[in-house]
This record gives structure tokens, C-alpha cells and sequence, in this order.
């Protein structure tokens, strides 16, 4: 028989008055892990102002500088909160575009009838509805934070090429420069691999082809002065050391399309370095080369 057992006794938070959202904030502020996105979410601000808005509640952010828009309700939630939520992400993400963005909406109860329409969103709008309780258990109060709707990751199957097909002069009309770079860093990788690929013009991004079928292992996203580089390889603790302690500049892991970013400058591609190559040649290797 456990001699420590403590039933627990659910509070309600709309009523109970000792329990109040900056109380809740405190002790989210204090663990931001409690929450249940993350062991590696970081406090970033609280009550932040919002320009001809009002004030988002919480900022987190995780290690691949992904931030999380929190807002909390007591009791259940409702329109305005879901609007509300919705709006200070959309501003954070507008100010800040260098981040990743996520709305996340906490609250004491999340109807079916509001479960349903913040699913509409999702899928189109970055969303997570939490589900918040309190409980007494002894002379202790804690929070229980539940997961009711997680953000829906968009899939994306390159073999069928949602991506509307271009040519090569669409391309040069917006950065002939870097599409040049793009030529050399394609003919760096056919020397390393010993192969013969070719490049494969989207609307969004430069692919792969080879035998004339795409092989996405790496996109590149041309840019005025750089070329965004996308290698597809699982993160690893490894290869993010030598990228932190390498000269390249480095964008946060995409864990969405599992793709190492890289921004690259002339000089990078004409170094093409030995840790690009391995990169590029395991890529190569896992995609079934």
C-alpha cells in the first residue's frame, strides 16, 4: 500500500481566486516545459505590447529559435480569444520574420464547439490548443497542462512536384548572379558524386534531377547576394557542432522537412570546403545514390 498517496481535487480557476494568470504565467515563466512543446523552450518576454493591439501574454522560444505566441484564458475559451491569439502571432511574425512562429492557445476549457473551429485554421495557421487544469493535491497546488490539438505538418512529396515548373530564364530575371552560383555549386557536387545531375527550375526553389526524375537530396533558393542551400539529412549532434564551429552562416534546422540550412556567399562556393562535400555527399548517399 503506498503510504504517500494524496487524492488530487480539481480547482476551478475561474472562481478560485488565489489562482490568477500571473500566476500561471509565473510558474510558466519559471518551467516553460510544463506547457509539454518542448525541454528546450526558453522564456522570452511577458505581457508584450502589441502595436495598436493589447498585450501577448507569453514569448518562448525553443534552440532552433522557432517562438511560440502563448496566450492564456481562465475558464473556457471564446472568441475573442481565439482572434486574439491569432493576431498577436500574426504581428509577432510580421516583425520578426527571421523566426519561426507558432500560435498557442492555453485554456481552462476548449469546447468541441471552439475545438472545431480552431481546426480550421490549422494546417494554414501555425496552432496548438493546450488544455490548462489546476490541482489541489495535500496542501499543494499544481498545473497540468493537456495537448487537445497539435499543429498540423503540411506534407510534402517532391517526386509528385506540387511545385508549378519554371525554366531557367524565370530564375535569371530575379538573381541571374546567384543562379550562376547555383550552376557552379551543381557542378562541384557532379565532380565530387561522379555524376551527371541536372538542375530542375520550380517556381520556389532550384531541385535535382536526375535521369530526368527529381532527387531532391539538396534544393538551393537563390537570393540577391547568397544562395540558400537545403541539404536533406537527419539532424545530428555532430553535425551541428562542426556547423556551429565552421565559418558558414548557418539558418535553424528545418525539423518540419528535416533540411541543415545553409546560406552561402560566392566565396563558400568557390572554397566548396570539406565539410560541404561530406555533407553533400552523405545526403546524396541516404537519398539512394
Amino acid at each position: 500500500m503506498m503510504e504517500n498517496y494524496a487524492p488530487a481535487k480539481l480547482i476551478s480557476m475561474k472562481t478560485e481566486s488565489t489562482i490568477t494568470e500571473k500566476w500561471i504565467q509565473d510558474q510558466i515563466e519559471n518551467d516553460p516545459s510544463i506547457l509539454g512543446l518542448g525541454d528546450d523552450l526558453q522564456f522570452r518576454d511577458r505581457e508584450r505590447r502589441q502595436p495598436r493591439a493589447g498585450r501577448l501574454d507569453l514569448l518562448l522560444e525553443d534552440e532552433d529559435r522557432r517562438r511560440y505566441e502563448v496566450e492564456i484564458q481562465l475558464g473556457a475559451t471564446d472568441e475573442s480569444h481565439i482572434i486574439r491569439t491569432i493576431e498577436y502571432w500574426d504581428i509577432e511574425r510580421r516583425r520578426y520574420p527571421q523566426y519561426d512562429h507558432c500560435a498557442v492557445i492555453v485554456a481552462e476549457d476548449i469546447t468541441s464547439r471552439f475545438l472545431n473551429v480552431i481546426s480550421l485554421f490549422n494546417g494554414h495557421i501555425p496552432l496548438v490548443a493546450i488544455k490548462m487544469q489546476a490541482l489541489e493535491v495535500g496542501a499543494q497546488t499544481t498545473l497540468v497542462f493537456t495537448k487537445v490539438l497539435d499543429e498540423i505538418q503540411l506534407g510534402f512529396d517532391e517526386e509528385a512536384e506540387p511545385a508549378e515548373p519554371t525554366d531557367r530564364s524565370y530564375w535569371e530575371k530575379r538573381t541571374k548572379t546567384t543562379v550562376k552560383l547555383v550552376d557552379r555549386l551543381l557542378g562541384h557536387t557532379n565532380e565530387l558524386l561522379a555524376t551527371s545531375l541536372e538542375l530542375n527550375f520550380t517556381k520556389y526553389y532550384i531541385g535535382i534531377l536526375r535521369d530526368k526524375q527529381p532527387f531532391n537530396f539538396v534544393v538551393f533558393r537563390p537570393k540577391r547576394k547568397v544562395v540558400n542551400l537545403e541539404i536533406r539529412l537527419d539532424r545530428s549532434e555532430e553535425i551541428d557542432q562542426e556547423l556551429d564551429n565552421s565559418d558558414f552562416d548557418v539558418m535553424p534546422y528545418d525539423k518540419q522537412f528535416g533540411n541543415y540550412r545553409l546560406r552561402l556567399t560566392p566565396a563558400d562556393v568557390e572554397q566548396f570546403d570539406d565539410l560541404l562535400q561530406r555533407l553533400l555527399k552523405e545526403a546524396y548517399e541516404r537519398r539512394g545514390g
